[in-house]
Formats: structure tokens, sequence, C-alpha cells
């Protein structure tokens, strides 16, 4: 299969672009970035040196003639773009009949109304926002399957959700809002340059105080109110959660234990116990690692990944995987 990305000049952009250039079955045919990007022009190579040899491929300017260029060599196109962008790009790739795999929050929420709230910018393509699948990889494997347009998961929320949906799903939540406080890696805020990313301004600060977008994401996919606090940290990649759940009455430490073993399967969530997640844990991998504590009932649960990978590129290439009908971590552990 072979795919083009949009965006590659960013941080999950290149990650992506280094996984598909590794992938036995997917061809990386394009890596494009906007036609006033200072990267356009030279080798992805150059922005990331240590994928030196491997990612040797010029980033080309997206033009009215790329389109045609793209579809005419590409069966799906990566959007790692800003979320405007997304919503702009993603209908045009479509009229062509290429899948698309978003890695922005352009397609996330189901209502379009939220997005002025949340994102800034009123949506034009509400029609799209019903048509989108949620790539959510361990709980929407058959919506992804059957998608012409996949809104890839966020980072946050493939965090909170794969934590939190075995318990719902159990019945085992009472009905208070959740507590999450979040925790991300500087890469997450992107690669564009900005004083409070710079090393030496960096430090542990929280951010998007009651309306970061990932709050109704996680509140719409789950179907149970949160409060969503995220957190800049003074580390590169991964983000770690610490989620307050009040439990129902005689929920039990077995009931909890239960609820989580119905994960077991899935081959990239490691069920920790109480053994709890850490970021050294998960940097660098494909995995989400989910760990918990009970006393009577009040819950914590911990769950750690690395946001480029399973929070952002190693997400989409999952989806790409079961679209194409590999298996769904053909590329991330073998």
């Amino acid at each position: 299969m072979n795919v083009s990305i949009i965006g590659a000049s960013g941080y999950s952009g290149a990650e992506l672009a280094q996984l598909l250039a590794n992938h036995p079955l997917f061809c990386l045919k394009g890596c494009f970035v906007s036609q006033q990007s200072l990267d356009k022009g030279k080798q992805l190579s150059e922005l990331y040196p240590e994928h030196a040899g491997l990612l040797d491929i010029t980033l080309q300017p997206l033009n009215e003639e790329s389109f045609e260029q793209i579809s005419a060599v590409s069966d799906y196109v990566c959007l790692c773009t800003d979320h405007k962008v997304s919503v702009d790009l993603a209908p045009k790739f479509l009229d062509l009949g290429v899948k698309v795999f978003d890695l922005s929050g352009g397609f996330r929420l189901a209502n379009s109304s939220l997005y002025e709230q949340y994102y800034g910018f009123a949506h034009a393509h509400q029609e799209l926002l019903e048509q989108a699948q949620y790539g959510l990889v361990e709980w929407n494997h058959a919506g992804i399957k059957q998608a012409q347009l996949i809104a890839v998961a966020g980072c946050y929320p493939t965090a909170a959700l794969n934590a939190l949906k075995p318990l719902k799903n159990a019945g085992l939540i009472a009905d208070a809002q959740i507590i999450i406080n979040a925790v991300s890696g500087v890469t997450g805020a992107g690669r564009k340059a900005a004083l409070k990313t710079q090393f030496c301004e960096v430090s542990l600060s929280p951010y998007g105080l009651f309306n970061h977008r990932h709050g109704p994401e996680i509140t719409q996919y789950l179907d149970h109110p949160v409060l969503f606090t995220p957190h800049l940290g003074n580390f590169s990649r991964g983000i770690l959660e610490t989620i307050y759940v009040q439990l129902a009455d005689n929920v039990t430490e077995s009931d909890v234990t239960a609820a989580y073993q119905s994960l077991a399967e899935e081959p990239l969530i490691r069920l920790k116990g109480s053994a709890l997640p850490s970021i050294k844990g998960v940097a660098g991998t494909p995995y989400v690692d989910i760990g918990w504590q009970q006393q009577g009932k009040q819950l914590i649960v911990i769950a750690a990944i690395d946001n480029l990978l399973k929070g952002a590129a190693g997400q989409a290439l999952q989806c790409m995987n079961i679209v194409s009908g590999f298996d769904a971590t053909k590329g991330l552990k073998d």
C-alpha cells in the first residue's frame, strides 16, 4: 500500500515517516509541507539526522498540482497538520478516492458547534464528522476497517480511554465526575518555535484549564463527565496520567481486576496492576501501560504512553494496518 504524508516535517509526521519507511508492506511515496514552510526542498533527514540513510526524502511543497500527484500514486494520505488545515484538506483527498488518516483533531468530535469553543474555528463539514471513524484501535477495530476517513485518537484521550473504558463498560464507575491529571513531554506541543517550549523555559506547568480540546473528546467517547487538566513536562516525549475514579457501591478489587482483564489479549496494552507505570517504561515504545490501586470506593488509575507513538504515529500506523487487512501491530512489534 502506498502512503503520502502531509506535514511530514513535524514530530508526529517524521515519526510516522520513519515507521512507514521501515514497514515491510507499506511504501512511503511522498512527504509534503506547506508552501510557506521553511523546510520545503530540504531532505527529512536534514531535520532529523538520526534517520540519515532512511529518510533521505525531499520535502515537497503542497500546492494545487500536488493533489492529483498524490492521488495518482497513493492509496492513503496521512494528515499531520494543524486541525483547521486538516478540515480543509480531507474533503479534497476523499473526493479523489484517497483514504484519509487524520492525526489532528479535525474530525474527532461529533458536533461541529464544539469546534468554535474548543478549537477556535467554525467547522464546515458536519457530514464528515458523522462519517469519520474514531481511530482508537482497541475499541473500534470494525469501524476503522471499513472507513474512508479515520480520525486518529488524541494522545491524552488514548491513555485515558484505554484506562477507563473497561471500568465504564463493566458498570463499575459511580456517577461522579472523573478527574484526570495528565502530563506530556514537550514534543506534544509541536515543532514550531515558541518561548514556552524552549529548553531554558520549560517547567512542569498546567495549561488549558477547563477548556482543553481533549476534555470533550474523552467525555464523548467515554460517555461520562471528566475534569481534565493537562501539564507540560520537562522531558521530550511520553504521557503520564493520574486518574481519580469514584467507584459504584460494592465494587471489589476483584471486580476491577476482572474489568481490566478484558484488555489482556490486546497486544499493545500492558496491565501493570499495582506496579505503577512510568514515562521511562513507555518512551520509544508503542505500548499503553495501565496500573491501578483501590481503597474502598476510591480508585486511582495510572496510564502511560509515548505521545508520538501510541499517541500519534504508532496508532495511525495501526489504523492503516487494519484498513489494509494486516495485523494491527505490523511494523511496531516485529
